[in-house]
């Protein structure tokens, strides 16, 4: 294979896939950037080198033009109904198009007899994939280290987080790090064909010991403020949130507290080719984003 080799990324404006298409273009590959409107994201991936298509996951003919002379992909969908859709339309646009492999972004909850719908749908998803002659790597990430400033509360120069995961544990994984994943499994799919790896950061805490870390960045009060499920999905249904994201999240967090997002691996550092990053790391890099509040899921009562 040579270098001209061009790689599609859906989720294109998203976190994990913006990091992946700037780090293919800083290697010298062709990118091409599936986004679902132009604006100023999708511009500035024009800018950086890419070529951007506008198309629907879900609508055939436009995921087929997306990926017509493409050798590998990065197929994302987002926490909204329609996953197993999406990825049966592009499985077959990818057979037709005779793309030779996908990197897939699963989760680390994704199971069958998982009670999160969105959940179990990637799940699914992995095993239509799976059935294709594609090359085939499942990622399945822990909650995202991004996840805090997004569900952060400051208030009285304090920070709070008021999540329902109780005393269960996780190594947050920063989007960087997956996007260092996804770009070098596109590069070199081989060695990875079928394989399903969690990912992880390097250390495994609860949301105490989590608050305790932002704190030591931060120079501030950070607290955890553990609350329950029902009042987590209550108020986040108040708020207008889509009902599939609100029944994902309750019911992951009922997995969290019984281990499922627990552990911690190098998969990053020896994929990736570098170690992932700590809290405390994540933390010194995105300050600015601990400065204001994320939506208040549930506020303080």
């Amino acid at each position: 294979m040579s270098d001209d080799r061009l790689f599609l990324i859906t989720g294109a404006t998203g976190k994990t896939g913006g990091g992946a298409i700037r780090l293919l273009l800083e290697r010298g590959y062709r990118a091409r950037a599936l986004v679902h409107r132009e604006d100023e994201r999708s511009r500035a991936l024009a800018e950086a080198g890419a070529e951007v298509v506008v198309a629907d996951l879900h609508d055939l003919d436009g995921v087929t033009e997306a990926v017509r002379g493409v050798s590998g992909a990065y197929f994302c969908h987002p926490i909204l109904p329609g996953l197993v859709d999406a990825t049966v339309i592009f499985a077959q646009a990818a057979a037709e198009a005779g793309v030779r492999s996908v990197v897939n972004m699963s989760q680390i909850s994704a199971r069958r007899e998982a009670g999160s719908n969105a959940a179990r749908q990637h799940w699914l998803g992995e095993r239509v994939l799976d059935r294709t002659d594609l090359l085939t790597t499942h990622l399945r990430p822990t909650f995202f280290a991004e996840w805090l400033p997004v569900s952060w509360e400051k208030r009285d120069g304090e920070g709070y987080l008021r999540l329902p995961f109780g005393e269960g544990r996780h190594a947050p994984i920063a989007a960087v790090d997956q996007s260092r994943v996804i770009a070098a499994v596109l590069v070199e799919p081989e060695p990875h064909h079928r394989a399903i790896y969690p990912l992880h950061g390097p250390v495994e805490l609860d949301h105490y010991e989590i608050a305790g870390a932002l704190a030591g960045v931060l120079g501030h009060p950070v607290h955890y403020e553990p609350i329950g499920v029902e009042e987590f999905s209550a108020s986040m249904l108040a708020r207008g949130y889509d009902p599939h994201l609100v029944q994902h999240l309750g019911n992951v967090a009922i997995d969290y507290r019984n281990g499922v997002f627990a552990g911690t691996n190098d998969v990053v550092e020896k994929v990736g080719g570098r170690p992932a990053l700590s809290v405390e790391e994540f933390a010194r890099e995105k300050r600015a984003d601990f400065e204001t509040s994320g939506p208040r899921f549930v506020p303080a009562s």
